[in-house]
């Protein structure tokens, strides 16, 4: 079992990347290795050259999010963790695989019709082709699985279709394809200021999100302004599909203490918000407080957070090298 997956180096990571990505990663790091297998995980500095971009600032989102990855429980020792442009077969196989992906297949991906937008002229050739990149990233590593959410599925499924086809057109069995691992765990975390909205650090109020590094009078003081209604908490959870801000916190808190949100209106059936939310603000504190203690740690030991990225990309390549080199071959560019 081999599970690879990538994450853009942007910014500050919030509560909603963490219980929606990072920690089912952590998860994973351990069962993976449990079983034998292993767990690959990049920043992806490629892909975020499909936007705009400021140099400095992209070199130390990429540290920053390593350090990040790592506070949260990411373990280099366990899972091989690496920025993406360290490892050079990425790019190399993605050209190849532009010759078998077809413009048909990528006008279809529906991020790129959102990105892009009306104005696709000016678009970015590389917001364009990025999906082959994407196959690339999962492909070079033969990767069986790949955590995906919901607007990533259409891409899993055409990397799939990359390796089906570039298989079949060079009569190799070199790709297997990767099948989607969903998280049944993983939450969807909303905007404290707005039930209905994804948590986002795109959003201009500070106050919608809890930032990772956030100190624990700002994690308090934010979850008693998340907007809420003055009902009570119901006595299930079928009661608050019609309450999104209710049902947000109580989804948070079943997430930070790894119970289900059934269990969590068990508890609190009855109660307003005035009880529940500080148990819930001392519950993130809990958590989130040990995090940002080794982020700040590892923010000033910048040069050992590169040297993990350096190490992990080195055990990366020894995967992908010889892949990509069978991958040339099968096209001729080896002999």
């Amino acid at each position: 079992m081999r599970v690879v997956s990538g994450i853009q180096p942007t910014g500050n990571l919030h509560l909603g990347n963490y219980l929606g990505a990072i920690k089912q990663w952590v998860a994973m790091q351990d069962a993976v290795a449990a079983r034998g297998g292993e767990c690959l995980f990049f920043l992806a500095d490629l892909h975020a050259l499909t936007q705009p971009v400021i140099a400095a600032e992209l070199a130390a989102n990429t540290i920053d999010m390593a350090a990040t990855l790592i506070a949260c429980g990411i373990d280099p020792a366990k899972a091989i963790l690496f920025n993406q442009a360290r490892v050079p077969a990425h790019s190399e196989l993605a050209w190849i695989l532009g010759g078998t992906a077809r413009m048909g297949w990528l006008n279809r991906m529906t991020q790129w019709k959102d990105k892009a937008g009306k104005n696709r002229e000016s678009a970015s050739v590389g917001l364009f082709t990025y999906p082959v990149l994407q196959a690339a990233d999962v492909l070079v590593y033969q990767a069986t699985h790949v955590p995906v959410g919901e607007d990533q599925k259409q891409h899993l499924e055409l990397a799939r279709d990359i390796a089906t086809k570039f298989n079949t057109d060079f009569a190799v069995e070199l790709f297997p394809l990767p099948e989607p691992l969903v998280s049944q765990a993983a939450p969807r975390i909303m905007s404290l200021r707005d039930g209905q909205a994804k948590m986002s650090k795109s959003d201009p109020s500070d106050a919608s999100r809890i930032n990772l590094i956030d100190d624990n009078d700002a994690i308090a003081q934010k979850i008693k302004k998340a907007k809420t209604d003055p009902e009570p908490l119901p006595a299930s959870l079928d009661a608050l599909a019609q309450r999104p801000e209710a049902r947000n916190l109580v989804t948070i808190y079943a997430a930070l203490a790894d119970e289900s949100p059934e269990a969590v209106i068990a508890r609190f059936a009855g109660q307003g918000f005035g009880a529940f939310k500080p148990a819930l603000a001392d519950l993130a504190v809990a958590v989130l407080g040990p995090i940002r203690s080794r982020l700040l740690a590892l923010r000033e030991d910048r040069p050992a957070v590169a040297q993990a990225l350096v190490t992990g990309a080195e055990r990366a390549e020894a995967i992908a090298r010889p892949i990509l080199h069978a991958a040339q071959k099968a096209v001729g560019l080896q002999v």
